[in-house]
């Protein structure tokens, strides 16, 4: 039988995610199976506690290829840092919940014995989302860039004080410029993250699409924007502009942005594909994790059609 390879990530900075992380590992451990760190975790863990100096350390050259399943515990952030680390291997990752809203995790931390049981169980599915390839081309039409983003990619301006002048193109067709603080282009996973906060709409998951947000912009049409999941969407920096910008892709990986540069964004051929152990529907997602108000519902019988 072949060895099972479990990459476990976790933040050193909290006391209960360590004491999870140690958790984890024994009972990976004593199912037979062989966990791994990356190697800042590793690091990181190894500095707080000794327990996990003797985890061993992913060679991303090597080992991802034959990753199982990545663990993850922490917020958002750390699940996005997850889904970096085995992007080439295609391994899903399983979220637990140690932050706050959690949009990505699977479950929360009070469920995590029973999420790692069921891991080693084999008894999850995989959900695949849509996730984004991204291109920056220099003025002489060069890709300069090239790189990937689950919840979005984000074109800023680089200095507070000046806005950036863009023009937006969609198929190859442009279709208005303006000045603005930048511009969110969101999968429907990142819909309830940047796009959010910048006034974008909710996409369901199950919805295929990518949406495009203007931030602050100093022009009549510039609204939010739904296209289709095929579309290629561009942004380039005009030349007269007087400000730099700055890509950001999941707010981990950038790239600086000068005048007559342009980004290029589509849907990539490889998505990212979580675990996932519950058949939750959405909308229970959105009222448990924003605390929505939904006293005087009647409800449905189950099995009947709404």
């Amino acid at each position: 039988m072949n060895e099972r390879r479990i990459l476990v990530v976790a933040h050193a900075g909290r006391v209960e995610t360590v004491e999870a992380a140690r958790r984890v590992i024994d009972a990976l451990r004593g199912a037979g199976a062989r966990p791994f760190l990356a190697a800042d975790d590793h690091a990181a863990l190894t500095a707080v506690d000794g327990f996990f100096a003797d985890v061993d350390v992913l060679d991303a050259s090597s080992e991802s290829a034959d990753l199982e399943l990545a663990i993850v515990l922490g917020g958002d952030g750390t699940i996005l840092r997850a889904a970096e680390l085995v992007r080439d291997s295609g391994a899903p990752v399983l979220g637990i919940n140690m932050g706050h809203v959690g949009f990505l995790a699977e479950i929360d931390r009070d469920d995590m014995d029973d999420a790692v049981r069921r891991v080693i169980d084999r008894d999850y599915e995989v959900e695949e989302r849509l996730a984004l390839s991204v291109r920056v081309k220099d003025a002489a039409g060069a890709v300069v860039y090239d790189t990937w983003a689950l919840n979005e990619a984000t074109v800023e301006k680089a200095s507070r004080e000046r806005m950036i002048e863009v023009v937006l193109e969609i198929d190859g067709r442009p279709l208005s410029s303006f000045a603005c603080d930048g511009m969110v282009v969101s999968t429907p996973t990142g819909s309830t993250a940047y796009n959010f906060s910048a006034g974008g709409p909710v996409i369901w998951p199950s919805v295929e699409a990518i949406a495009v947000v203007p931030l602050s912009a100093h022009a009549l049409f510039a609204k939010p924007l739904v296209v289709s999941p095929d579309a290629a969407v561009a942004i380039e920096m005009l030349e007269r502009t007087d400000g730099s910008g700055i890509l950001w892709c999941d707010g981990r990986r950038s790239h600086d942005l000068p005048p007559g540069a342009r980004v290029v964004v589509r849907r990539s051929s490889r998505p990212v594909r979580l675990a996932r152990l519950h058949h939750a529907a959405f909308t229970d997602r959105l009222v448990r994790k924003f605390r929505l108000p939904v006293e005087g519902w009647r409800g449905q019988e189950p099995g009947k059609t709404p």
